[in-house]
């Protein structure tokens, strides 16, 4: 059928409900609206569903969701997973909770145990929930930081990350036969719950969650020394994050934390807030605000699922906060565990440093300094998870910390995700440690830079929507490898990586080599003067993504150096 029977479809059949069918009818004479709605169906990707919400098969709706979840669940059977079961937790987001349940009832009329969350819960600790209850699978509800208009499903396996070769190729596989919602299985909860299949996880399961977290913590007398100088403000964004978050800086000892309090509250229309990222400088307005109010040291925000974590802090010098890129704190969290587990002894044997291809080359310099293996994976957190299952079965290294550009981090190996609870909790106690020293974390940052190089990244996207942009973003990649530049803005390609066709190209010599990672649709360019660049489609939005990175002499000249190299995306 054609986007428009589909349509037709939607309108008359009795297996939907009429509020999808008023919703419909609605735009019945928007016949761009009822393409975009109906022209695909919504994409399974290797990580799950994410979309506008909505009535048609290109949005995120009850009938998309259970669409999805028969296909995992036709998977977990095959895999001989009922019993071991699958736990699912959820955000703030709209229809959040309702997406959930109808996951959750559609594998338990599949005769699969599901285990879920009694109200929302940070993404990490669903990651954490998947190992410590031995369940086969995961499901999170979120967008992450998408828009409100957002939501998303995402799927994860029993090593506790979102999932990975070979299971995101046989979920998808599966996914795309459930082609008629006449397949899709459902049952009420009275009689899910009767069956013993559908179950709720107990409250003391936060205690577990918090107690790991709090493992994490390296020197906690330093915090109790300052715990009554240092101010941190902090916002969850209307996620997540605040019960945690403020809990585990409380049982550690922080005395002075101020939270936003328009934004404490979760609330999936985001009110004060377009864009729920910490990496939107927008988002920012409030707690800068109130950071100036109370003379805070550092300023905190977590995305809606609380996976991502972004930071201010004061640069004493001016008076001002300077905003720092996940980068930025990631690095300021990694040198602080290497260092200080090194010199307490308390770093394993064969440590390991983690970190995506787009992630900063800083973190190359600090796995040197303290003897790490640092090994690169492809964008997306659930490649470092997947590293840590294969530290554990191979007995090769130990995992110590990894990171992505993308204000992800993670400190330990109970979860297998990004957690922004651990990262807030790390950061505040490197701040303490700083603040000991007279040193704000700025102060810390500069001398990082002095130490290492005047590492500098940076990130450039083109959003190209609907059929006509998913076409574009195509035209484009292939366009770049069938003419590959030979410069950008004057700094010279010394190689070329294609992920795709897993191929490292010396464009000096000549030499072709593996690039020794799964393929992806993406091309990375190593250029002089250490110096690189990085070109992605993303894999949950409509967009073509532009990464960049430069080594410089000082921060004038990093600046300067980003900004000629940016310069060749615009």
């Amino acid at each position: 059928m054609n986007y428009r029977e589909v349509y037709e479809k939607w309108c008359t059949d009795s297996y939907f409900d009429t509020a999808t069918k008023e919703e419909l009818n609605a735009i019945a004479g928007n016949e761009k609206e009822i393409e975009d709605r109906f022209y695909r169906q919504l994409e399974f990707g290797t990580g799950g569903l994410r979309g506008v919400i909505g009535a048609g098969t290109n949005r995120m709706n009850v009938y998309t969701v259970r669409q999805a979840t028969q296909g995992l669940a036709n998977y977990v059977i095959a895999q001989n997973g009922c019993d071991k079961g699958v736990a699912i937790a959820y955000d703030s987001r709209i229809m959040s909770p309702e997406f959930a349940k109808e996951a959750a009832l559609c594998l338990n009329a599949n005769g699969i145990k599901t285990y879920l969350f009694e109200s929302l819960r940070p993404t990490p600790e669903l990651s954490f929930a998947v190992r410590e209850l031995k369940c086969i699978a995961g499901i999170v509800i979120t967008a992450s930081h998408n828009p409100r208009e957002y939501n998303g499903y995402k799927v994860y396996w029993e090593d506790g990350a979102q999932i990975t070769p070979p299971h995101d190729k046989n979920i998808l596989a599966e996914v795309a036969k459930v082609t008629d919602f006449a397949m899709v299985k459902t049952m009420s909860e009275e009689d899910a719950v009767k069956a013993g299949l559908h179950n709720m996880i107990p409250l003391d399961f936060d205690d577990k969650y918090l107690a790991k977290l709090k493992e994490q913590s390296i020197h906690p007398e330093i915090i109790k020394e300052v715990a009554k100088d240092i101010k941190i403000v902090y916002t969850p964004l209307h996620g997540t994050g605040n019960v945690p978050v403020r809990r585990v800086l409380a049982e550690l000892g922080f005395e002075h934390v101020y939270v936003v309090k328009e934004q404490e509250a979760p609330d999936g229309k985001f009110p004060t807030v377009a864009y729920p990222n910490p990496e939107d400088e927008k988002a920012w307005e409030l707690a800068l605000k109130l950071a100036k109010e109370v003379d805070a040291d550092i300023v905190l925000a977590t995305d809606p699922d609380a996976d991502r974590l972004g930071v201010y802090a004061k640069d004493t010098k001016t008076g001002e906060y300077v905003s720092f890129t996940g980068n930025m704190s990631g690095m300021l969290i990694a040198e602080y565990i290497f260092r200080e587990r090194k010199l307490t002894g308390t770093l394993p044997e064969k440590p390991a440093l983690v970190e995506t291809i787009v992630t900063t080359d800083m973190a190359k310099a600090i796995a040197k300094e303290y003897g790490a293996e640092l090994i690169e994976v492809l964008t997306g957190f659930k490649y470092i998870g997947e590293q840590i299952k294969w530290f554990e079965e191979n007995d090769t290294y130990n995992y110590v910390f990894g990171l992505e550009e993308s204000y992800g981090c993670l400190a330990g190996t109970y979860a297998r995700d990004k957690d922004a609870c651990v990262a807030v909790m790390m950061l505040c106690e490197v701040a303490a440690y700083y603040k000991k020293k007279g040193m704000t974390l700025w102060d810390a940052m500069l001398e990082m830079y002095e130490k290492y190089g005047y590492y500098k990244e940076g990130l450039a996207t083109v959003t190209l929507k609907g059929m006509d942009g998913a076409a574009q973003i195509q035209k484009l990649m292939t366009e770049q490898r069938e003419n590959p530049p030979k410069e950008f803005n004057g700094f010279k390609v010394l190689a070329v990586r294609d992920y795709k066709a897993d191929t490292r190209k010396d464009m000096v010599t000549g030499e072709v080599t593996s690039t020794g990672l799964p393929t992806s649709n993406v091309l990375y360019y190593e250029l002089e003067n250490n110096a690189w660049c990085c070109v992605r489609p993303s894999g949950t939005e409509p967009k073509i993504k532009y990464y960049f990175g430069v080594k410089g002499q000082s921060l004038e000249d990093a600046d300067e150096k980003l900004d000629r190299l940016k310069h060749s995306f615009a």
